[in-house]
């Protein structure tokens, strides 16, 4: 365009305005660019973040390749069929998730809880050892446990490792440490009336952490034993890998089990008497069923009274004894 005679004439001012708005655009992209290489900028990264001896970057991997995200989201991206898991770690602890994910098809329950705490690596990250202590300082566990504790739930039981597991809790942590600015938001249930959607008081939460520990006293009769057994079988959420019939779970089913002849890694045999179910209870690794992999099963030695693996060992035995 060129200027016509005796007209003032802007071009070359105009020309030079739009190369120095592009020549500022060209700098601020360079620069934008040169950032997003910098470090975090103070925001947790995968990398930082480890539970116990277990990596958070291993974690999503094997969030990945189960497809959480088919029935979770993970800052409100993904599915939902399933809960969120954003700030699931912050919220009911690591013991809890620990005590879930092995035997994802029923809730856990507080023995289940209790129990993971004995592992010293997750009583550290949990801050606490006891479970009193536990759920005074994760009251979304104490609501679970109290609302759906040993409660069916939606989601199939997983063939996760102990490592896998460890991994995911890693994962968890670090998406628990991420900050969201507030997302997903707080659902509002205010006018839902249908008990998933009624909030627990904090008191009644804090106030489970004795009777959750609560174990039934053995009684004189067998009636009474069988019925002990079964209590003792349900608080410590052995029914949560363990079906009452002959179904595999995490665990193998206890219908038709005592006194069967039972296959060993090692390819020898034994059969399933109250010994074997005892030592399987007190030292669940000294004799590997084929099939099954070690470490799979936490020891109950420290939870479990003589008396009151007696009665878990009759209650098994209830559920149908194989034919000598």
């Amino acid at each position: 365009m060129s200027c016509a005679p005796g007209k003032p004439c802007h071009e070359g001012l105009l020309r030079r305005r739009a190369l120095a708005a592009l020549g500022l655009m060209a700098l601020i992209f360079v620069a934008l660019s040169a950032a997003s290489f910098t470090d975090s900028r103070g925001q947790v990264v995968p990398a930082a973040v480890s539970y116990a001896s277990f990596d958070a970057v291993e974690g999503k991997r094997v969030f990945q390749s189960y497809n959480c995200m088919g029935c979770h989201t993970i800052v409100g991206n993904g599915a939902y069929l399933g809960p969120d898991l954003t700030k699931l770690y912050g919220n009911v602890g690591p013991a809890w998730i620990e005590a879930f994910l092995p035997s994802a098809g029923k809730w856990p329950t507080s023995g289940a809880v209790r129990l993971r705490l004995q592992d010293a690596a997750v009583a550290a990250e949990s801050g606490t050892d006891s479970i009193e202590a536990y759920l005074e300082k994760y009251p979304a566990a104490a609501e679970r446990i109290n609302r759906r504790g040993a409660h069916a739930t939606l989601m199939p039981n997983l063939p996760l490792s102990a490592t896998e597991i460890g991994h995911l809790v890693a994962f968890l942590k670090y998406t628990s440490e991420m900050n969201t600015e507030g997302w997903p938001p707080t659902p509002k249930v205010d006018g839902l009336t249908f008990p998933q959607a009624t909030p627990h008081p904090v008191a009644l939460q804090a106030s489970l952490a004795p009777a959750a520990t609560a174990l039934p006293a053995a009684v004189p009769g067998a009636d009474s034993e069988l019925a002990l057994g079964a209590q003792l079988a349900e608080d410590n959420g052995c029914t949560a890998c363990h079906a009452t019939d002959t179904e595999r779970l995490v665990g193998p089913g206890w219908g038709g089990l005592y006194g069967s002849t039972t296959t060993l890694a090692d390819g020898s045999t034994v059969t399933a008497d109250e010994a074997y179910i005892a030592q399987s209870m007190l030292e669940p690794d000294a004799r590997i069923v084929a099939g099954f992999e070690p470490g799979a099963m936490p020891s109950f030695a420290d939870l479990l009274e003589p008396d009151q693996v007696t009665a878990i060992a009759a209650y098994i035995r209830s559920l149908g004894e194989s034919a000598p």
